[in-house]
């Protein structure tokens, strides 16, 4: 189950252990990592560090890790992946119970203190049948809420959060392909805005500003822009800061003046004296003979076209036809048309609009511009046109006044088109200033357009639609898994306020009672609910104490002591705040000071009060006494899983201290395997006798041979002969006639097991030859009972004896 402890990753100095790591030292035989199972014995001799692996429990529990430590640390990993350490203790939502010393310590100070009373605790009373009936229906409509078996209300709840889990799943699929596209438009290479600052600005563009930028095409307000306005940006994109342009300077007109002029010599009247009559009718005639007079005159005396000679009569009577008046009029009328002329000249050179020298924006208004302008200096040449054709018109009849029509005066027009042109001039030097912020207008226009049509390839608006619907079944499923979860909260609540109705301390002292009576038979102590009023209060609280022979005990035994703690343990597992809870249960050493009846009533109540009616989660249980652990070899070995993933509940550890430092291992085959000691001392000695070298493998078999064999020898000849005889005689009948092996035997138990003969023997080297010839006599002397030497074989889990070949070549090396 998830709820269950994996492992205790590591442990830092904490006691004993100053840096255990569980990856390099829980190892099978096939190298593999072990793990805690549901049930859970570790053994360990006293002092090697098993209360410390409690206290990181009941840190787990409480909240609270001793002081006494120097910067400990410590990781503890579930199944589920989750983690606690020395810094967050208590973040998870597994339910913990400890007993240890610090538990008896916390709860039960009279031990320490004898006026001191013992911490109450209540279970649920049996006085309202009606509460306990409703708290049984809220429990029914809530079912089980054990992982994978859930019903009730927990069944729907697991379904909620499965519906939730996969509508959020869908959402996030579809939001991250949408964001992917979006992600590929800000940033890739091949198509990405970030790619294309020149046309798009900003190179550090995103997915963040992709998504602001979408904001804004997808407001009303946004217009993509024409096909000429994007000409536009492209053109702005690409320019550079130009040169301010000179400026132009308007011509004067003199249109008027002119006008004035030519009404003044068209309407001008020439005197009529001395006129040759035919000369004035006929004004081609007068134009034509004033021509010829200007060939004759002075070259010829005859006519070039009669060939008759011209007479000084006649020439005087021209020369007072065409008198000094005609010929300044003519002048004068030749004058004003080559001003005109020049006026014309001066119109059309006046201004020459060249666009390079503007900005790209403006080349549309210099378009119309120039239009207007051709125009204006058109209207204008027609009106001086209209001046010189009248003027010309009078020079041809200069004799004959004429009358004036005055042309429209275009004027106007023209210096309107050259002011403008000087705006436009203005204006695009003006732009020089903002040209920067005009560009980076333009990339902004041409990238919210890429990013527009990137939303048409793209099918933008259908993938919106399409989460938006996803979204709204995610929100309703989320808010259904919230409904029912503070539907459970609230129904969890009211079952815990109608339990509190019902707490009885005094049923749980009553529960420790029947923990003594029932399973250790102590009649004479008890536990006694006593309400004490509280000073200033009006209410009363309550107070445990043990009790023998109706008063309150003083000078408990520590077994005493012991059991009172342990049974205080088990009957809190029923308290309101634990029972129905699945509970992870470390019990640490519960068998201190007891005798052996004791140690298997400890055991005879964990298994029918914890394991059988299975109460826990997940149970550990330490001990340093291998009474004990043969009991607990008892507990159930259930299996489950099927098939390959089939293996059992239980497993067996080894608490090992070497020097300052301990570490967890697996329990070793020897010691999870044997029944009794008995067995486990015999196999040490089997060991020693077909040993062939000492080596860091077997070491400590020979170290430890001297108590081993002692020990072994006096529980096997204690059995094998009990009618009290002296320990050396025991020896003497055991080994039969030869004495010598009964003395040697004896010699090397004593002076290993007890130095006996002096304390410089345990400075000595041991001397593995003495021990290994002993181990063999021993081995050999009960070999001669086959039916029982066969057996402890078997119980060693021995099937070929190798003690025959090794005794033979120890014998023919003697």
């Amino acid at each position: 189950m998830s709820g269950e402890i994996k492992k205790i990753d590591t442990i830092r100095n904490m006691a004993v252990f100053q840096d255990f790591r569980w990856a390099s030292s829980v190892r099978d035989e096939g190298n593999n990592v072990a793990e805690f199972k549901k049930i859970n014995i570790l053994y360990g001799r006293n002092y090697s560090g098993k209360t410390t692996l409690s206290r990181i429990l009941r840190a787990m529990e409480t909240g609270e890790l001793s002081d006494k430590f120097e910067n400990p640390s410590f990781v503890v990993t579930f199944v589920d992946g989750t983690q606690t350490t020395q810094s967050t203790p208590t973040a998870h939502d597994k339910k913990i119970r400890v007993f240890n010393e610090d538990f008896v310590r916390d709860n039960l100070r009279f031990i320490t203190n004898p006026d001191d009373s013992i911490e109450p605790f209540a279970i649920l009373g049996d006085d309202n049948n009606k509460i306990e009936k409703e708290i049984e229906a809220l429990e029914s409509e809530l079912g089980s809420k054990e992982e994978g078996k859930e019903t009730g209300l927990y069944a729907q709840r697991v379904k909620a959060s499965r519906e939730h889990a996969v509508s959020k799943d869908a959402l996030n699929k579809a939001q991250g392909s949408l964001d992917n596209q979006l992600k590929t438009k800000s940033t890739d290479k091949k198509i990405g805005i970030r790619y294309k600052p020149e046309r798009f600005g900003n190179q550090n563009y995103d997915i963040r500003d992709i998504k602001s930028d979408i904001g804004k095409v997808q407001n009303a307000n946004y217009q993509p822009p024409t096909d000429e306005k994007l000409a536009q940006y492209e053109k702005l994109i690409t320019e550079k800061t130009l040169q301010p342009i000179s400026p132009f300077h308007v011509p004067s007109l003199n249109t008027s003046t002119l006008a004035n002029k030519a009404e003044a010599l068209v309407t001008k009247k020439i005197s009529e004296s001395n006129k040759i009559d035919e000369l004035v009718k006929d004004a081609v005639l007068n134009r034509w003979v004033n021509e010829g007079r200007a060939h004759h005159k002075n070259k010829r005396d005859n006519c070039a076209f009669c060939d008759n000679p011209i007479t000084e009569d006649r020439w005087t009577k021209l020369e007072k036809h065409f008198d000094e008046e005609s010929e300044k009029l003519e002048k004068d009328i030749d004058a004003v048309i080559a001003r005109i002329d020049a006026e014309k000249d001066t119109v059309s050179s006046a201004l020459s609009i060249d666009k390079s020298s503007f900005y790209s924006r403006f080349h549309n208004k210099l378009d119309e511009l120039d239009k207007t302008l051709r125009n204006a200096i058109s209207k204008y040449e027609k009106s001086l046109d209209a001046m010189t054709a009248q003027l010309k018109a009078r020079k041809n009849d200069i004799l004959n006044q004429k009358s004036f029509k005055r042309p429209d005066d275009a004027s106007d027009d023209l210096v309107t088109a050259w002011n403008s042109y000087d705006a436009i001039r203005k204006e695009s030097d003006s732009f020089s200033n903002s040209l920067s912020t005009e560009q980076t207008k333009a990339k902004q226009a041409l990238r919210l357009k890429e990013i527009s049509d990137y939303l048409v390839t793209i099918r933008y608006q259908e993938l919106l639609s399409s989460i938006e619907d996803l979204e709204s079944k995610h929100n309703k499923s989320e808010q259904e898994k919230n409904r029912i979860e503070e539907y459970i909260r609230q129904k969890e609540g009211l079952v815990a306020s109608k339990k509190r109705e019902l707490n009885d301390e005094e049923k749980g002292a009553k529960k420790v009672n029947d923990y003594l009576n029932n399973f250790f038979g102590h009649q004479f102590l008890s536990l006694e609910a006593k309400k004490e009023k509280i000073p200033g209060e009006d209410s009363r609280r309550i107070r445990f104490e043990v009790i023998r022979d109706g008063k309150k005990a003083y000078h408990l035994s520590e077994g005493e002591c012991s059991l009172i703690a342990f049974c205080y343990f088990m009957a809190k597992l029923e308290d309101v705040e634990t029972k129905g809870n699945q509970t992870i249960i470390w019990i640490d050493d519960p068998i201190s000071s007891l005798d052996a009846n004791h140690i298997f009533f400890v055991y005879s109540l964990i298994n029918a009060e914890i394991v059988k009616p299975k109460k826990y989660v997940q149970l550990f249980i330490s001990t340093h006494n291998l009474d004990f652990l043969k009991y607990l070899k008892r507990i159930s070995n259930d299996y489950k899983g099927k098939g390959e993933k089939r293996e059992k509940i239980r497993e067996f550890f080894l608490v090992e201290r070497s020097g300052d430092s301990s570490r967890i291992c697996l329990m070793p085959g020897y010691l999870k395997n044997y029944v009794t000691e008995f067995n486990y001392l015999f196999h040490q000695i089997y060991k020693c006798a077909i040993a062939e070298s000492i080596d860091d493998g077997n070491y400590h078999e020979f170290y430890n041979f001297g108590n081993n064999a002692r020990k072994f020898l006096e529980i096997y000849l204690y059995y094998r002969y009990p009618n009290g005889i002296d320990g050396d005689d025991k020896l003497l009948k055991f080994f039969g006639e030869d004495s010598i092996p009964a003395i040697f035997t004896d010699r090397v138990n004593n002076e290993y097991s007890h130095l006996c003969g002096g304390f410089e023997r345990g400075a000595s080297p041991i001397e593995v030859p003495e021990m290994k010839i002993a181990a063999q006599q021993i081995i050999s002397k009960i070999k001669e009972d086959t039916a029982q030497y066969s057996a402890l074989l078997q119980s060693i889990g021995v099937k070929n004896d190798l003690l025959d070949t090794v005794f033979g070549t120890a014998q023919e090396g003697q």
